[in-house]
């Protein structure tokens, strides 16, 4: 029973890739010993092998997890990596710039060398076109004979306005005369030249130089091997090879000749560079045509560095390498004391951490009043008496994480406590429908609005912006409407009274500006000097389609009439910042179909990416094309248009809307 329980404890430690190369490697045995079909044996083997390459895999990552999970095997990891990583790929990458560079050098030197032999035939071809047409023949035989120590094999071809060559038996022609001034490579009968041609009404002169090997090695002695390698396109004519020419095409496909010879490498850090530059060969038969091609060296870092100082550097001499030798067992011996004195640091360190990872599992278990031993004024055992003051401040993180969740489930009661401040039902009217819509920025909100019926034939509805946002903005939020509604019962308990003694119908004889003076007086006796807030009041009697109100400091509602918009009057000041205010009341006769508007800063003043704000006027345009709508609509979009207008899913402020249409 045990031999079977220990057998399968084996069978789930092998995991799922274990027991697959067990199963292969059965049946391969049984294969082999006992005979079967050839490709069974070789699909068993297969996935043996896969089997046996994941199994191996996964062993190498448990060594290595196993191996490092001590924290000083850990970072006698990282010491290697932080000091050896660094200096190899540093010397890698040193080594790949010489290399890189010197190969940019190297054909730097060559096309500028090239260039600067070809600006000085053109200066000499200019200067034979400025001598006396008698007298040009004779320069020509001069400058030949002085040019051809420095351009073997020089051409010279001369319309004066017969045709003069130098030398006198070359079969040389200038080109046609679709020809202008022109510098660089031209295929001559397949034969590649560097040459200028120079065309005045003076005359015209041509000068050829063949690339053969003399020409290309005296253009940066001792550098290395030089090329011109060309690439035959379609439409252009193959160059046959001819004597002495330094790039050739043969058989459709590029032949490179090589030049000189690669310098001998002074040490193993000297490596070889290949580096290319383009150039373009014309067709001296076909204008304008060109085939593209490169200047091509082969040298080497040292070769380079000889030619840039201009001198021969003793290279056969050991004293280089014996200074790279020096350098790199001073290196060495500087990385092993290094790696000592790590891993003697590494015992402070790692009896550090362990001190901490019991202390973690003591607080894991909920003992705080773990202490550890603090050694030493280092970091270390500053990260021990920061782990002790953890200790001792997590009680009161806990204390107040406790202290939170009470705040915001009081916070959510307020919430709760303030939806039921504003006015549950629209009253109904067969003269004025209201709808409201508001969203706070945050928990609760500093907006304000409020509509019920005052008497029979009488709606009051009015609307407020507390100034800021959040708890204090709510509370003062509260207080106007304790004190609105406080008035409007007053009033209608008084036209009740009023009623009954005289056995009429009540009506309650309010005044807007009456209304809005007193609520300023309590708020500023009873607020801070700092708080304060805009309102509109008003009453639509039904019986004359007239709407009385103040607007103490608030936006101006928005009137839309037969496609026009008209803005209501402001009476007064704000409510609660200051004793003295006075407020007037205004009326506006309502019309059926017309759409009145009142809303908050929060609709106004949001702001876009670029700190522009939304505005009244877009609000107007928006109420202008949209008037015919359902009223929920039209605050739908509003609401959706100031969203789209900020980008932001957070609101800036309080956005509160209460739109009144006339039935």
């Amino acid at each position: 029973m045990k031999f079977i329980k220990d057998i399968q404890r084996l069978w789930q430690w092998l995991g799922r890739w274990g027991q697959v190369l067990f199963v292969a490697l059965l049946i391969n045995s049984l294969l082999f010993n006992f005979g079967g079909p050839e490709w069974l044996r070789n699909v068993a083997g297969f996935i043996a092998t896969a089997a046996g390459l994941v199994v191996a895999a996964k062993l190498i990552v448990k060594v290595i997890r196993h191996s490092i999970w001590r924290l000083r095997n850990r970072l006698i990891v990282t010491y290697l990596f932080i000091g050896l990583v660094p200096i190899l790929l540093i010397a890698t990458l040193t080594l790949l710039a010489l290399w890189a560079m010197s190969g940019q050098v190297a054909v730097y030197l060559i096309t500028s060398e090239f260039n600067r032999r070809m600006e000085s035939l053109r200066g000499t071809a200019q200067f034979v076109l400025r001598e006396p047409p008698g007298r040009r023949v004779e320069r020509v035989k001069q400058i030949g004979a002085f040019l051809s120590e420095n351009f073997p094999d020089l051409k010279i071809v001369l319309a004066d306005p017969q045709r003069h060559t130098y030398p006198e038996t070359t079969t040389a022609q200038l080109p046609t005369e679709s020809w202008k001034d022109a510098t660089g490579l031209v295929s001559i009968n397949g034969e590649i030249h560097g040459w200028i041609n120079v065309s005045s009404d003076r005359g015209r002169i041509m000068i050829a130089v063949p690339m053969t090997r003399d020409f290309l090695s005296s253009l940066v002695p001792q550098l290395g091997s030089v090329s011109v390698v060309t690439f035959p396109q379609e439409g252009v004519k193959a160059i046959t090879p001819k004597k002495r020419s330094a790039s050739l095409v043969a058989n459709g496909a590029p032949v490179q000749v090589p030049v000189g010879q690669v310098p001998p490498a002074v040490s193993g850090w000297d490596l070889e560079v290949l580096w290319a530059s383009p150039t373009q060969i014309s067709d001296f038969a076909s204008p304008g045509s060109q085939m593209p091609a490169l200047f091509s060296v082969r040298t080497r870092i040292s070769a380079v560095g000889r030619v840039l100082l201009s001198q021969k550097a003793d290279w056969d001499s050991n004293w280089a390498l014996i200074l790279i030798y020096a350098f790199g067992v001073l290196f060495l011996v500087i990385e092993i004391v290094a790696l000592i004195v790590g891993v003697s640091l590494t015992r402070s360190i790692t009896n550090t951490v362990h001190d901490l990872y019991e202390g973690t599992e003591r607080v894991k278990e909920g003992d705080f009043s773990h202490r550890i031993r603090l050694k030493g004024r280092d970091q270390l055992a500053q990260l021990g008496a920061s782990f002790n003051g953890m200790t001792e401040r997590v009680e009161q993180l806990l204390q107040v994480a406790k202290e939170k969740e009470r705040y915001e489930a009081e916070l959510e009661i307020a919430r709760e406590i303030q939806k039921q401040l504003y006015p549950r039902q629209v009253p109904a009217s067969p003269k004025l429908k209201l709808t409201a819509l508001y969203k706070p920025a945050r928990m609760v909100s500093g907006d304000y609005y409020d509509y019920q019926r005052l008497a029979s034939d009488q709606l009051v509805l009015a609307l407020g912006d507390v100034a800021g946002k959040g708890i204090s903005a709510a509370l003062l939020m509260a207080t106007i409407q304790s004190s609105f509604r406080t008035q409007i019962k007053t009033c209608m308990e008084q036209a009740a009274a009023a009623a009954k003694a005289t056995g009429s119908v009540p009506v309650c004889n309010l005044s807007t500006s009456q209304l809005t003076s007193l609520l300023n007086q309590h708020l500023y006796t009873n607020t801070p000097p700092e708080k304060f807030a805009t309102f509109v009041f008003g009453y639509f009697d039904e019986t004359t389609n007239i709407l009385h109100y103040t607007n103490a400091g608030h936006l101006q509602p928005i009137l839309i009439r037969r496609g026009e918009a008209i803005r209501l009057e402001v009476d007064g000041m704000v409510i609660g910042a200051f004793p003295f205010a006075r407020y007037g009341e205004s009326q506006i006769a309502m019309e059926p179909g017309d759409l009145l508007v009142f809303f908050t800063d929060g609709i106004s003043e949001p702001e876009n990416e670029y700190g522009e704000m939304y505005g009244e006027d877009r609000l107007t345009e928006l109420l202008l094309k949209n008037a015919g709508k359902s009223d929920q609509e039209i605050l739908d979009m509003i609401i959706d248009a100031v969203e789209r207008w900020t980008g932001s899913g957070e609101l800036q402020d309080d956005m509160t809307l209460l739109v009144a249409r006339c039935l």
